[in-house]
């Protein structure tokens, strides 16, 4: 693991939970302002630029800032999107902190009703039903449910402002998921795990019943009967998800405690029972980045929060008297700390996005909190 500098420490260690007592994090506006500062000089930087964009023909070919004008920076639609809503989780939170208003203040340039009628009109273009298809549009309806419960004026606008694109990204998920025969089960953007589990807080925040109904059935079918995850070939060299932790992860969303136990049980047979002893190989250690200019190979940096999160959020989901807790918290802590203290911002590659990823780690967003 690459060497800190002492002054990096003293920033990370504050957001660490103890390891015996599990206790939630303290995550403080200091600390939240490192992370809003990452997204704040993102949110309206279009270069450089990295567009998944089908032409069909020569008035496409167009800079992002009018392709999609309420979300074309930090390097890529969803990375914006995600931008969009660390600035809005952390207003939210800090309401006084010296970010906040910044903060509001880049949200209110973005969320206006005719920017998002253009990014509709983007989204609804030819040649685009996969556009973003989970992952972008599942962070797209998380922007949209931190907005619902959100008890602000400014956000109240902005929430309906954004509607209609939540209504038509909930629509493509909706129209998606019953002709998809298999889950996708790989460690990045389209994997469908992770991407339910944002949804479904959207679903329930929005009182979708239909999408939220659709979710759980085909989690369950997707899921339930699912066995002894290959744990042992993750991660692949470029992985920011995990396949296996991230379906615990959302099944622990659906199933009560006592169920969910016993599933995961079957489903990570490999989880130990009790604390690892001392030189014993570990079942799950975090990820190192070899090379954290290059911008897939820096995606282990966001496995490592990722998974931190997973984990705290199958420990929720588990009775309190369950024996693999303590070695659940050991393993979050582990991946928490190595996580956190990637959030550097040294390198626009990581930089761009693991703000989000963190933020959504030490806010609990997950846990919902």
């Amino acid at each position: 693991m690459r060497r800190l500098p002492s002054l990096l420490l003293v920033l990370i260690l504050p957001l660490v939970p103890s390891v015996a007592g599990a206790q939630a994090p303290t995550f403080d506006a200091g600390a939240a302002g490192r992370f809003a500062d990452l997204a704040l000089a993102c949110v309206a930087k279009e270069y450089p630029n990295k567009i998944a964009h089908v032409m069909t023909g020569d008035a496409d070919a167009k800079p992002p800032h009018l392709l999609t004008p309420a979300f074309f920076g930090c390097y890529d639609w969803h990375s914006s999107v995600h931008g969009h809503w660390l600035l809005a989780r952390l207003a939210r939170n800090y309401p006084e902190a010296p970010f906040a208003a910044p903060a509001k203040a880049a949200l209110a340039v973005s969320l206006t009703p005719e920017k998002i009628a253009a990014e509709v009109a983007y989204l609804n273009g030819p040649g685009r039903v996969s556009f973003e298809r989970p992952y972008g549009l599942a962070w797209l309806l998380q922007l949209g449910a931190e907005l619902r419960g959100w008890d602000d004026p400014q956000a109240k606008q902005w929430s309906t402002a954004l509607e209609p694109l939540e209504r038509a990204a909930a629509k493509r998920i909706a129209d998606w998921l019953p002709k998809l025969s298999r889950p996708i089960r790989i460690g990045e953007h389209d994997q469908t795990a992770f991407a339910f589990g944002l949804i479904l807080d959207w679903a329930r925040a929005a009182k979708d019943a239909g999408l939220e109904a659709l979710i759980l059935s085909r989690s369950e079918a997707y899921y339930l009967a699912d066995r002894t995850c290959p744990l042992g070939y993750e991660p692949s060299g470029q992985d920011f998800l995990s396949p296996c932790l991230a379906e615990a992860d959302l099944m622990r969303r659906i199933l009560p405690p006592d169920r969910f136990a016993a599933w995961l049980g079957d489903f990570l047979p490999q989880i130990p029972k009790a604390i690892e002893a001392p030189g014993v190989p570990s079942w799950l250690e975090p990820a190192i980045v070899t090379d954290p200019t290059d911008p897939k190979l820096a995606h282990l940096d966001g496995l490592n929060l990722s998974r931190a999160w997973m984990l705290e959020g199958i420990v929720a989901g588990l009775p309190d008297t369950d024996p693999r807790l303590p070695e659940l918290r050991a393993t979050a802590l582990r991946h928490r700390k190595a996580g956190l203290a990637a959030v550097t911002g040294e390198h626009y590659e990581g930089g761009h996005w693991l703000g989000s990823f963190a933020t959504y780690l030490a806010t609990g967003r997950g846990l919902g909190r």
